[in-house]
C-alpha cells in the first residue's frame, strides 16, 4: 500500500490520511523521513490509539496489526478493515472506494 504517491486523491475526496506507529517520537520521524510521508504520522509509544481502537498486539508481535479505520466528520467509524496478519494490508483503490461521499 503506497499512501503517500496516491495522497493527492485522498485529498482530491477532502479525506486526511493519519498514520499511527507504535514508536516513540523519534522513530516516527524516522519513519516519515524514509517513506517521504507528507501526511501526518502520530507516535503511539504507549499504545494508547492502537489499544483504543482494539488492534494493539492481536498478533502478538507487540505492535500495532494493520488496519484502516475511516472516520467520518462527526468522529464516527463509518468503515474499517483489520488486517490478518502483518503483511495483510489493503491497496489504495480499495480504501478510496470506502470513503463517504462528500
Amino acid at each position: 500500500m503506497d499512501l503517500q504517491s496516491q495522497y493527492d486523491k485522498f485529498q482530491a475526496r477532502q479525506a486526511e490520511i493519519v498514520a499511527v506507529a507504535v514508536h516513540e517520537l523519534i522513530d516516527a520521524r524516522k519513519v516519515a523521513q524514509v517513506t517521504g510521508a507528507t501526511f501526518p504520522l502520530l507516535a503511539d509509544p504507549d499504545h494508547a490509539v492502537a489499544g483504543a481502537y482494539g488492534v494493539y498486539n492481536l498478533l502478538g508481535d507487540g505492535l500495532a496489526t494493520p488496519a484502516v479505520f475511516i472516520i467520518d466528520q462527526s468522529g464516527q467509524i463509518v468503515w474499517s478493515y483489520i488486517g490478518q496478519n502483518i503483511n495483510d494490508r489493503l491497496d489504495v483503490q480499495t480504501i478510496l472506494t470506502h470513503l463517504p461521499s462528500s
